[in-house]
């Protein structure tokens, strides 16, 4: 068994070097070798793996996730503790399983509230941290999932063969706009397989933020993890 958290850039473990031997299984280079110790070489290495899975931009860091090291695991046989953490919330999806349909959702601020108090529910998080975070979240990234600010198509990310929707692949999508391949690993099983259905995209973006910021299971350290969901400081990307 593995551990998530003993995983970390600086570390010095055997868990660390069950990964660099999973890494160099997987055709990537660590000139050190399985030495236990998490530096910059093993920090390439696990990028390059989290870029094989589909990963990119800001989600291949080579710092390992619970989705990304989940299924790193599974390809090579060894199983992950992500203490508490769902990777991809149960439902990790295939990239070619994102669909790409508008089924029209709400706009709204009350509307992102009610499709958060959902979130919360199918996530397990406490709503009273959760829903102020995510309708936050809505307002700065698509204006409360207004029709014309679904899907951003000028950022970095905005690249891409189109998708069935007309727009490059690695556009982010949604109320709390979601790139696809973030969408894929952080999935909440049992919820649409659009980035544009908003409860789907807010489950996506709790999984992903509880992975990534490291947000507990409550929420209650949501705004203080996450910048752009708190409303008394200034917007920034997550």
């Amino acid at each position: 068994m593995v551990s998530l958290a003993n995983v970390r850039f600086g570390e010095e473990n055997e868990d660390v070097r069950t990964v660099q031997k999973a890494l160099i299984a997987r055709g990537h280079t660590i000139p050190d070798g399985a030495t236990g110790y998490f530096g910059e070489q093993t920090k390439a290495a696990y990028q390059a793996e989290q870029r094989a899975q589909g990963f990119t931009g800001a989600d291949a860091d080579g710092i390992p996730g619970c989705a990304s090291l989940t299924a790193l695991g599974k390809s090579i046989g060894f199983p992950v503790d992500c203490a508490g953490v769902p990777a991809g919330g149960g439902g990790r999806l295939a990239l070619s399983q994102v669909t790409y349909h508008d089924p029209g959702d709400d706009s709204g601020e009350a509307a992102m509230q009610r499709y958060a108090r959902k979130a919360c529910e199918l996530t397990g998080m406490d709503p009273r941290f959760g829903v102020p975070a995510l309708t936050t979240i809505a307002q700065r990234e698509s204006a409360y999932n207004a029709p014309g600010q679904r899907v951003n198509t000028w950022d970095v990310n905005a690249h891409g063969s189109k998708a069935a929707d007309g727009h490059a692949l690695n556009c982010s999508r949604g109320a709390t706009q979601c790139i696809p391949t973030t969408f894929a690993a952080y999935h909440q099983a049992g919820t649409a397989t659009t980035p544009y259905d908003v409860v789907a995209c807010m489950c996506a973006t709790i999984n992903y933020v509880r992975d990534r910021y490291h947000v507990n299971q409550s929420g209650s350290n949501f705004t203080a993890r996450v910048q752009q969901a708190d409303p008394n400081r200034p917007p920034k990307g997550y």
